[in-house]
């Protein structure tokens, strides 16, 4: 069992095992053997108040506590609005509005979600790196997940990792899908003959999708999507396969009058907490313009 001390200071108490704490803490808390090296190289490991050895053995009752220091980042603070649905001592976890790029580019060198957390980080006196968990492009809207310090990092990387995140989007397809419900399970690739698209490929990496209607219209539906693995534009392909390309998607569809970026919406993220492991689930609201979207396929014609 474990208590939270502070945001740089975890606390786990363990029984006699006859095991190194490495081995505890890889076996019982899922610390990483790049982690443990990362804090055991700059001291940050201690076994009742004392630093350990690399191979000590836990041979009594005691406190295993990791100790993460200050850090800086490279980004410059800019004041950009960003609406923050869940926070706590390892996490920040935005709905990210679309339109804004993820950190800086050659092409976007400043006004990046980077930037608005760095601003963030300053004024609320957070003292540590920005470290985006997954990524959305700059037109997809919705959950974002920022690590705080390495542990809350390699907690959730290693969810990601294993598939024990559930991912939950929101999309407009173009046409009316018939069936209530669906799994497309085709792998996925680069396109030969264009750098950025990916396609279905026979041989490229295993891809699943699971699909529900939510609402149907006359010419698009609303779907929730859930992929159980993450491949870059997943989504957008296997609707584009099936016959139901993301409305307003001008990479695998065509522009559209009703959006003006791809109607597609990370919605929803269940996970466990790094610290406590307790199962949460986060949603984030659809933004503005895909509600403005579904209203007018409501309108009768």
């Amino acid at each position: 069992m474990k208590k939270i001390e502070n945001e740089n200071t975890i606390i786990y108490n363990v029984k006699p095992s006859q095991k190194t704490i490495e081995e505890v803490l890889e076996k019982q808390f899922d610390i990483s053997g790049r982690l443990f090296r990362k804090l055991y190289k700059n001291k940050g490991i201690t076994f009742n108040g004392k630093k350990i050895k690399r191979n000590q053995i836990i041979d009594k009752e005691g406190s295993i506590i990791l100790f993460m220091e200050n850090e800086s980042h490279e980004y410059i603070p800019e004041n950009i609005p960003i609406d923050i649905v869940y926070e706590d001592y390892d996490l920040l976890i935005i709905n990210k509005n679309p339109g804004i790029v993820v950190h800086p580019t050659k092409s976007h060198k400043c006004g990046t979600i980077a930037n608005a957390l760095a601003y963030y980080y300053k004024i609320h006196n957070i003292q540590k790196k920005i470290r985006f968990v997954n990524r959305l492009d700059m037109d997809t809207s919705g959950i974002l997940v920022v690590a705080k310090n390495p542990f809350g990092h390699q907690q959730m990387s290693k969810q990601f990792d294993e598939d024990k995140v559930v991912k939950k989007y929101l999309v407009l397809v173009e046409g009316v899908v018939e069936k209530e419900n669906g799994e497309i399970n085709k792998c996925i690739g680069k396109d030969e003959n264009d750098s950025v698209k990916n396609v279905v490929l026979e041989n490229g990496k295993p891809s699943r999708t699971k699909y529900w209607v939510v609402e149907q219209y006359k010419e698009a539906t609303l779907l929730e999507v859930q992929i159980t693995t993450g491949r870059t534009h997943q989504i957008r392909v296997h609707m584009d396969h099936i016959g139901h390309p993301v409305l307003g998607d001008t990479l695998y569809n065509k522009p559209s009058k009703l959006i003006d970026r791809q109607a597609l919406h990370s919605y929803s993220l269940e996970f466990k907490t790094p610290r406590t492991q307790k199962r949460i689930n986060i949603k984030a609201e659809l933004p503005q313009d895909i509600n403005k979207a579904i209203q007018i396929l409501k309108k009768p014609l």
